[in-house]
């Protein structure tokens, strides 16, 4: 399967040498305080590239990427199972065709029962396409396995992460756990980033559960909560120990209108 762009144009420049220069001027904002260094994962926003893509770049400048990558997305549409996975195929965006890893999505798929395979739920998903061009751009040659979670029960979330575990421990650390997921949706600037704060704390606690109940508790509408807590719960058992917040934004940094506005959080995980 050739899964076409979606949102070229729109969340992100449709022209090839733009797109790639605007990506190399976001990871070149901030000066990393130390060299690029490999990770187990990382957590980056999804919004379009004007308003998220500074916080998307200072996570990607930290890192030293590799060859294969897990992108753990949204599945904002309702169309599509609750959980699905691609195993096949390319991903194009104006930069090119980007090929789906087959071996290592047949992995996942087996220590995951729960993933299906699904294109519907895939075909203008936003959150696993605006990483590809990142990827293309800072990556000579790689290979993904896009997976969308919708809104689905922790214990079915926890067992996600547990198959990932199983399939990031196999590879000693060769292959970047991609997650994304913006923070805090449409109400005022103070409420959003008092809201999200209390998510990032479970985020650099590395706590599935404390993020889960807290985004239930506070009403916080992170749109990724499920592969955030899928992401958390497979760090725990692989031994990662540290989480770094890297960057912290608010659409209202761009936008300048405080009124109702998201949150995005860079996060980098070793």
């Amino acid at each position: 399967m050739l899964r076409l762009p979606a949102v070229a144009g729109r969340f992100y420049p449709s022209d090839p040498t733009e797109l790639a220069s605007q990506i190399r001027r976001f990871c070149a904002l901030e000066v990393p305080s130390s060299a690029p260094s490999p990770a187990a994962a990382c957590l980056v926003p999804h919004a379009g590239y004007m308003y998220s893509g500074h916080v998307a770049g200072a996570v990607f400048a930290k890192l030293t990427l590799p060859s294969k990558v897990i992108v753990l997305g949204v599945r904002h549409s309702p169309r599509g199972k609750p959980a699905a996975v691609l195993s096949s195929g390319a991903w194009r965006t104006p930069l090119g065709d980007a090929p789906v890893d087959s071996a290592l999505a047949s992995e996942i798929t087996r220590a995951c029962p729960l993933l299906v395979e699904d294109s519907v739920a895939h075909e203008s998903e936003h959150s696993l396409e605006v990483q590809i061009p990142f990827l293309q751009t800072l990556v000579r040659d790689f290979t993904f396995v896009p997976i969308a979670l919708g809104t689905i029960h922790f214990d079915s979330l926890a067992r996600i992460g547990q198959g990932i575990a199983q399939v990031l421990k196999a590879h000693a650390r060769n292959v970047l756990l991609l997650t994304t997921s913006d923070l805090n949706h449409y109400e005022d600037d103070t409420t959003t980033r008092r809201k999200d704060h209390l998510a990032i704390d479970r985020l650099l606690e590395l706590d599935p559960r404390g993020l889960y109940d807290v985004c239930a508790n506070e009403n916080i509408s992170m749109c990724g909560l499920g592969p955030a807590v899928a992401m958390l719960t497979a760090l725990r058992l692989i031994g990662t120990t540290r989480a770094d917040l890297v960057k912290y934004a608010t659409s209202a940094d761009v936008s300048r209108d405080t009124r109702a506005v998201v949150g995005y959080v860079g996060m980098t995980f070793s």
